[in-house]
């Protein structure tokens, strides 16, 4: 459980049943504008999130709800509080992930204290911290610590190629790995690359922006070109990743689900010693030509339950953008759900 680190914390009965009003008060005026957010909107998702009312006045709030709500929201304006307290800038991700991790507790009256796990599974990189900031994320990274395959399957927004790209620099800077290989297909499951202008990594590199992107942020901008120069980190497309065995290396295969069947065999069987292998794709997004079988949908049946891989699944629940995004991927799941029984 987060330390409480505000400076006052009182609990008021209200007149109505289950009612109650927490006061908090914060010790530092700057820091406590940085947990309210900029026109109070941290607190407005807190309100929105938990289901309570939250007033500011200078460095106190006021919260009043239900008595288990009340207490999720003061956990989680403690443990954002503490984050600031130690230096580290206040993201939306971070209210929605302290959120999340709140619910996933429970009220601490409905639990013993010491069952709830004090906080969501953590990577320690050079930049920054990266910490899960839902359940299904926290219970991917645990996956990626203890198995050597790993897949990720999910909508998009759910943090599943940040995480993997993430966990692959933490081993890279640890030296647990020599090198880092990026893996993705292209728009069509053939690879067709040899109409794009430039060389090989400049026809890829549009399919491989995502993770161009993750890399930048949670690497030195300088350290990436230079890894990218000196091969420690690759670029491979699918297509090229036949007769290697890839030793001592993060290898991510994204967007999987436009492997095809033989593509993803022959992608799993490249696993060398000393590798770690993370597989991340979205089932309900594949994008191949028609009779042909979703190399990551094959897999996922294909291996489940054998020993050694771990699978984290992913739902519209688990979306860490805006929040709309969220509710799209959720209209979309009933839309085809709706189709699914219509044809049944």
């Amino acid at each position: 459980m987060p330390q409480r680190v505000s400076n006052t914390s009182s609990i008021i009965p209200v007149p109505g049943e289950g009612a109650t009003q927490i006061l908090l008060a914060f010790d530092d005026n700057r820091h406590a504008s940085a947990l309210f957010g900029q026109y109070g909107q941290n607190l407005a998702l807190i309100e929105r999130k938990l289901g309570v009312a939250a007033e500011q006045r200078g460095n106190h709030v006021t919260i009043e709800g239900s008595r288990g709500a009340c207490e999720q929201a003061r956990r989680v304006l403690d443990s954002l509080y503490e984050q600031i307290r130690n230096g580290r800038d206040l993201a939306p991700g971070d209210v929605e992930g302290a959120v999340r991790l709140a619910i996933s507790q429970g009220s601490l009256f409905d639990h013993e204290s010491g069952n709830l796990t004090a906080k969501f599974e953590e990577l320690n990189l050079r930049k920054r911290p990266v910490r899960a900031r839902t359940v299904a994320q926290d219970a991917y990274i645990r996956a990626l610590k203890r198995h050597s395959l790993v897949f990720g399957a999910g909508p998009a927004g759910t943090g599943k190629t940040w995480l993997a790209v993430a966990y692959a620099i933490m081993l890279f800077e640890r030296k647990e790995v020599d090198r880092i290989i990026l893996s993705r297909p292209a728009v069509e499951a053939g690879e067709r690359l040899g109409f794009l202008p430039g060389d090989l990594r400049e026809k890829v590199d549009p399919y491989l922006r995502p993770i161009y992107d993750a890399l930048g942020d949670l690497m030195d901008a300088r350290i990436v070109e230079r890894a990218l120069q000196t091969g420690e980190i690759e670029i491979a497309p699918l297509a090229f990743m036949r007769g290697r065995t890839l030793s001592n290396a993060v290898v991510i295969l994204d967007e999987a689900q436009n492997a095809t069947s033989m593509q993803m065999k022959m992608f799993l069987t490249r696993l060398g010693e000393n590798s770690h292998m993370i597989v991340t794709g979205d089932p309900s997004q594949v994008d191949l030509p028609p009779g042909q079988t979703s190399g990551l949908g094959e897999a996922l049946r294909l291996l489940d339950g054998v020993k050694g891989i771990g699978v984290a699944t992913f739902s519209a629940q688990d979306v860490v953008r805006h929040e709309l995004v969220a509710r799209i991927v959720d209209a979309y799941d009933k839309a085809s759900a709706s189709k699914r029984e219509t044809r049944s």
